[in-house]
């Protein structure tokens, strides 16, 4: 508006020939002087506006804080409300508790006295079982002691039949320990003709150390076995097969056996297999060979260990 004044001012001043030049001079100081006064105007304009949006985006950020102050204030109010509603109610268990408190430590006394009771009792039943286990240990370490002395036992009598028999090797006789017993095997080639059971007298000497050694150890039992091939016995006389001949071979066998005074005749037994417990195929002569043959079974007494074993 101030502008507007100066301009019409100005274009008066020009317009009118009588003006002095003097005036002409004041007057354009003055408009010089409006011009800036018009500037700082504008400028102090335009830091109030400038104010004015920042006194607004204040505004609007204390509104947003008094709300969220609002919020908490209302959120603090109903925890407050729920935390008197919880101490309402652990005082109201606080006064049961203690009225009943009385009762309460009786019974508990009583519960943990139970509990003594029970626990007392599991302990000496602990106790029994341990005392069980040690003696069932003792009992395991004496039964692996004996079967180790058996073993042991087994081994020597293994030894001292190879070493007495040692003069037949190559001659169809065998000495062998396994699952815990002693095999000697001796093929028919040394001991008996075909479809007899009479005994050689290279084959007598083989069964009379056999004995010497039984004679020393007269606590082994044992059980001799007849067997044959599966050719059927065809010829005439008092045999009716091949398990009547392989039970005669076994007597035979047990004959000579007994002969030795020491040898435990109520340890010794006699048995015929006949065709039925083959070492090999029959469907070769070799196979037929290894199967016509007599087995002494050596096994120790397990009598102790059977009580032992009885006793866990």
């Amino acid at each position: 508006m101030t502008k507007k004044i100066a301009i019409g001012l100005l274009f008066v001043a020009l317009s009118t020939s009588c003006v002095s030049k003097k005036i002409y001079n004041d007057l354009e100081t003055k408009f010089a002087d409006l011009k800036k006064e018009n500037r700082t105007m504008a400028d102090e304009n335009a830091e109030l506006l400038k104010a004015k949006n920042q006194v607004e985006l204040d505004r609007d950020a204390l509104k947003t804080d008094l709300s969220k102050s609002k919020a908490e204030l209302e959120k603090l109010k109903a925890d407050y409300a729920a935390s008197q509603n919880k101490f309402n109610v652990l005082q109201d268990s606080y006064a049961a508790l203690e009225k009943n408190s009385g009762d309460a430590l009786q019974a508990n006394m009583k519960k943990n006295h139970d509990l003594l009771d029970q626990l007392d009792a599991k302990s000496k039943a602990l106790a029994m079982e341990q005392e069980r286990l040690n003696k069932n240990a003792q009992k395991l370490q004496e039964l692996e002691a004996q079967i180790a002395a058996k073993e042991a036992s087994m081994k020597k009598l293994k030894e001292t039949l190879s070493k007495a028999l040692n003069g037949f090797e190559g001659k169809g006789l065998t000495v062998e320990q396994k699952n815990g017993k002693v095999y000697v095997s001796m093929e028919n080639k040394l001991l008996f003709n075909s479809g007899s059971w009479a005994v050689s007298s290279e084959g007598k000497k083989a069964v009379v150390e056999v004995a010497k050694v039984l004679g020393d150890n007269p606590d082994i039992s044992v059980l001799i076995e007849g067997h044959t091939d599966d050719d059927p016995f065809t010829a005439s006389g008092p045999i009716a097969d091949n398990w009547d001949l392989s039970t005669k071979r076994a007597t035979a066998i047990v004959a000579i056996l007994s002969e030795n005074k020491k040898v435990n005749k109520q340890n010794v037994t006699a048995a015929g297999r006949g065709e039925f417990s083959p070492l090999m195929s029959n469907a070769t002569p070799e196979g037929k060979a290894k199967n016509r043959r007599i087995e002494i079974i050596l096994t120790p007494r397990l009598d102790e260990i059977s009580k032992m074993l009885n006793e866990f």
